[in-house]
């Protein structure tokens, strides 16, 4: 497979996994139960940890050689600017948590909807990124194991996004009162990472000095999301267990592909 291939296979399969899981509502007529949520949410959780770590930061630690002993700096602030990148969002977009319906944010006359659309959105934007930036980075570099590692990133994710569809689509059924609407919600969702895929790769491949502190930059917006929102959502303390092997295995999962293909 040509390196464009991959690049477009990349883009596609991260959107058309949350499609394809938004889509089980038309099959399902109640929403799953907290226990298979708690396993969805923490297999999502495993999979962004692992793919920030494997995909994202030991890569931008490895870009920085030229920092010599000081090649953790690019890393280190990246990550702790793309936690701060989505505190901002949180601050300027408004949308309220799934699991807890807290709303942060602006207040404004928005449905619970809507605003719980924004929230799903919101995680997705790093995700997003962090498959541009992988491509991006792979086409500055022109190695074809760059771009088997950057699809490696993008299958892990597209993984995670199928049960992310689901979890979003069924409870947006009982909030809307029809199938298409929640489909319609889920699947656009979804649509924000594609876009910023392609925002990713022309920022990386363009600032290729720049490349470990965007690729660093998207790990630690993945990491705030699992810590703020993922984690309390599947609420794990309810069924710790099922939680964290969740989480084992979504980990166990990105780190065979990012080992195997990259």
């Amino acid at each position: 497979m040509g390196n464009t291939a991959m690049t477009v296979l990349g883009f596609s399969v991260i959107f058309l996994a949350t499609t394809l899981g938004s889509a089980v509502v038309w099959f399902f007529k109640k929403d799953i139960s907290q226990k298979v949520n708690t396993l969805f949410l923490g297999f999502a959780s495993g999979i962004m940890v692992a793919a920030s770590v494997w995909s994202l930061l030991i890569p931008a630690l490895e870009g920085a050689g030229s920092w010599e002993k000081f090649s953790f700096v690019p890393a280190v602030c990246g990550f702790l600017l793309g936690g701060a990148f989505l505190v901002l969002l949180d601050h300027v977009l408004p949308h309220v948590h799934q699991g807890t319906q807290e709303e942060e944010g602006p207040r404004v006359a928005l449905s619970k909807p809507v605003k719980m659309f924004l929230a799903v959105t919101l995680h997705n934007i790093p995700e997003g990124l962090a498959v541009g930036f992988a491509f991006g980075g792979a086409a500055a570099a022109g190695e074809s194991g760059a771009f088997v590692s950057a699809l490696a990133l993008a299958v892990g994710l597209a993984i995670q996004n199928f049960p992310e569809g689901v979890a979003v689509s069924l409870p947006m059924k009982g909030l809307t009162g029809s199938r298409g609407k929640a489909f319609l919600y889920g699947t656009a969702s979804g649509a924000v990472e594609p876009v910023f895929a392609v925002v990713g790769y022309f920022l990386a491949a363009a600032l290729t000095a720049l490349q470990p502190w965007f690729l660093s930059f998207a790990a630690g917006a993945m990491i705030f999301v699992v810590a703020e929102d993922l984690i309390p959502e599947s609420h794990i303390a309810e069924h710790p267990h099922l939680g964290t092997w969740g989480v084992m295995f979504g980990f166990a999962v990105m780190m065979v592909l990012d080992v195997a293909l990259g």
